[in-house]
């Protein structure tokens, strides 16, 4: 046997009792390095402790000082104020009045428009008005034999037609025979005798009267029962 496998042979043991001690060691250092870290975790979590109890007592001692310094800086806000805000509030609540105006002159001259036209058109139709009596006197004084006649028809549809123009503007006559007087609406220009209506009662009328929406734009003409 040379001297190179007699060195083999003695090294073979050597090489596995350092492993075995390898082995070892590190169990132990893995056991030790656990156990420090537990501890550790412990020690942190006492210090984590004890300082959550410490800040506590720091907080309402900090938090009572903090509520009354805020309670200042309210007070002192409220006392305090932004001229800007205050111009921008002015501003503001004369724009509101401006625009609230303005709706009020716009609204009164709308209905002062509406009034004048109503007015200028009552006082046109109450123009037409003597045309339509005339209308109603000629058809009375047609004779009856020629009532059927073409002249006669024609002036009862062109007087019919007018009649419809006048209601389509808001004209209506008023009705005012077997009606109560009513001064509002008729004119008693004589008391007449009659048979079939009492006291008080229209029992001729005159002149038609004429109504233009709700105003009177002619008072009957009537004679009113004693």
């Amino acid at each position: 046997m040379s001297s190179t496998d007699k060195k083999k042979v003695h090294d073979k043991p050597a090489k596995e009792v350092n492993e075995q001690e390898k082995e070892v060691l590190e169990e132990i250092i893995e056991e030790l390095e656990e156990e420090a870290k537990e501890k550790k975790e412990e020690a942190t979590k006492e210090e984590a402790e004890a300082e959550v109890e410490d800040a506590s007592g720091e907080n309402d001692e900090e938090t009572s000082g903090e509520k009354a310094e805020d309670k200042k800086k309210g007070l002192f806000k409220k006392d305090k104020k932004d001229p800007l805000k205050e111009k921008i509030d002015e501003l503001n609540d004369r724009l509101i009045r401006q625009v609230a105006e303005f709706d009020n002159f716009r609204k009164r001259t709308d209905k002062e428009k509406a009034q004048m036209f109503e007015q200028g058109q009552g006082s046109i139709l109450e123009k037409l008005l003597p045309v339509i009596d005339n209308f109603e006197r000629g058809l009375q004084a047609v004779p009856e034999a020629e009532k059927d006649g073409a002249f006669a028809d024609g002036m009862n549809k062109i007087y019919k037609q007018l009649m419809k123009q006048m209601e389509d503007l808001g004209v209506t006559p008023i009705e005012a025979v077997g009606k109560e007087f009513d001064p509002n609406f008729h004119n008693a220009v004589m008391q007449v005798e009659s048979e079939e209506y009492e006291s008080g009662i229209v029992a001729q009328e005159l002149q038609k009267g004429y109504m233009f929406h709700d105003t009177v734009l002619r008072h009957s003409m009537v004679g009113v029962t004693q």
